[in-house]
Formats: structure tokens, C-alpha cells, sequence
């Protein structure tokens, strides 16, 4: 029996953060990180990138972020409920054409400034090239979105270690399918609210785990569309891949993948 509960590399569960508004505390942040090897998700507003008071430059943008994402969270930070479609098509697809300036890549994933949307706003949002938008309804528990234009993370930073506590303990339990960890939060909050020891012992306590795949935002929703196009035999000896990723899956306990535009077979 084939089943497709394996995530990228062969690994069972993943942890993702992202990170809203774009702020000065984002270079020790992304520092951190790289140091323990978190992947970040920064959802920026690409209009204060162009007043001289920003702390951050915006050509500052691709080298800051390297190896993490660069992801919108609008042009001024505008709450969707108040705005009509043609406002949402301004406020998100300029965001993108801004950000793709600085990034120098297709930018796809947003998180709904201060949390808000209905669902009204979601067709207007894949109309602009949307894949995916967090939101900040924290679930505390570690599921995969069944619809990624409303992504609820699991927590708030506030709540990062005794959630990476019981996110641990739970993947050393017995296996019953992929768990994500997703936190987030904004990084100005390390100063106020959160303290720097306690993202540092958040990040100590998730790295350098074999069992952990790394991922910013849009490399799961990739992957989770990749794995989704996975074409099974009836019987579940071949299976094809239509997609131009490698993706992994179960095949009677065991751990096997198929490469871009092939089959593998039983």
C-alpha cells in the first residue's frame, strides 16, 4: 500500500516560522536562524521600503533574506475586510510587483495584515497570484492546510517553547503521519514582549533533528502540490510524477520517492 505521508528529503515533520511587517530585529533574527538552521517566511509591506526613515533599505532586501522568503503582507498594511476587490488588487498585486523587484524571484504567499479577511477576499487574492496567506489564528495543534489561502499557524512566539516542547515529544511518539510545527509572530515583539533567550531556545530545541524538514512557507506549499499530483496505479504499483520535483511517499513502511517526470514501479 502506497501512502503519502513522507515530506521532502525522506523526512516525516516539519517546522516552518514567518514573520510579519519587516523590522530592524529581523537581521539578528535571520542570523539566529542560519545558525540553527530554521527557515523564516518575512512578510513585508513593500511601501515603507520607499521612506528613508525605514530601517531597512530595500535593496537591502535580497541579501538580508537570502535563503529564506520574501512574501507580501501588503503595500501600506491595509486590513482586508475594508477593502473592496479592486482596493485588494492594488493593495496585493503592487505588493508583488515591488517585491519581486527586490527579490528577484516570483513572490506568492501573503499573511492578512492584522489578521484579518473574509472569505470574500480569497478569490481576489488568487486572482493576484496568491497561493497561500497565513493567518493568526494560532491552533495549537500540527496540521497541514487543507486550504492554503486561510494557513492557520499552530502559535504566536509568545507560546514558541512549550509549544516546541509537546511538538517534540509528539514525533517521538509513534508515527501516525507528518506533523508541522508552524510559529509566528513579528520580530520588533523580541523587545516587548518576547525575550531573545527564549527564540534561541526555541530554535535549540527543533534544530538538528533527522526526523525535521526545514521549510520556508512556499517550499511546503510546493511540495504539498507536488505530492498531490502524484498519479497511483490502482493497484499502487507504479506511481508517476508529473511534477518537476522529486517527492517522497510510503510504500509498505518503507520510504521511497520518484524523481521529475517518471515512474517508479514496484
Amino acid at each position: 500500500m502506497i501512502t503519502l505521508d513522507i515530506l521532502k528529503y525522506g523526512k516525516r515533520h516539519c517546522v516552518t516560522t514567518s514573520w510579519d511587517d519587516g523590522n530592524a530585529n529581523d537581521r539578528p533574527l535571520i542570523e539566529m536562524f542560519n545558525k540553527y538552521g530554521i527557515k523564516g517566511t518575512f512578510h513585508l509591506n513593500s511601501g515603507h521600503y520607499a521612506r528613508p526613515d525605514n530601517a531597512i533599505r530595500g535593496e537591502e532586501l535580497p541579501t538580508l533574506y537570502a535563503g529564506h522568503e520574501i512574501a507580501c503582507h501588503g503595500v501600506r498594511h491595509s486590513s482586508m475586510t475594508y477593502l473592496d476587490p479592486t482596493a485588494i488588487y492594488h493593495e496585493i498585486f503592487a505588493d508583488r510587483i515591488a517585491l519581486e523587484g527586490y527579490a528577484g524571484y516570483p513572490v506568492r504567499g501573503l499573511s492578512y495584515a492584522n489578521g484579518k479577511y473574509t472569505e470574500d477576499n480569497l478569490a481576489p487574492l488568487a486572482a493576484c497570484g496568491i497561493v497561500y496567506s497565513r493567518t493568526t489564528k494560532d491552533t495549537r495543534r500540527y496540521e497541514f492546510p487543507t486550504n492554503f489561502l486561510e494557513w492557520h499557524p499552530t502559535t504566536h512566539q509568545r507560546n514558541a517553547v512549550p509549544q516546541a516542547e509537546d511538538f517534540m515529544h509528539a514525533i517521538d511518539g509513534y508515527y501516525s503521519g507528518p506533523k508541522l510545527l508552524y510559529v509566528w509572530g513579528h520580530s520588533h515583539e523580541f523587545e516587548r514582549m518576547v525575550k531573545w533567550s527564549e527564540i534561541e531556545q526555541f530554535c535549540r530545541m527543533v534544530s538538528g533533528n533527522e526526523k525535521i524538514w526545514y521549510a520556508t512557507n512556499i517550499e511546503i506549499y510546493d511540495y504539498m502540490q507536488a505530492q498531490r499530483a502524484l498519479v497511483l496505479s490502482a493497484d499502487h504499483t507504479m506511481v508517476y510524477n508529473p511534477s518537476a520535483m522529486e517527492v517522497w511517499f510510503s510504500c509498505d513502511g518503507e520510504i521511497c520517492s520518484v524523481k521529475p517526470g517518471e515512474m517508479w514501479k514496484k
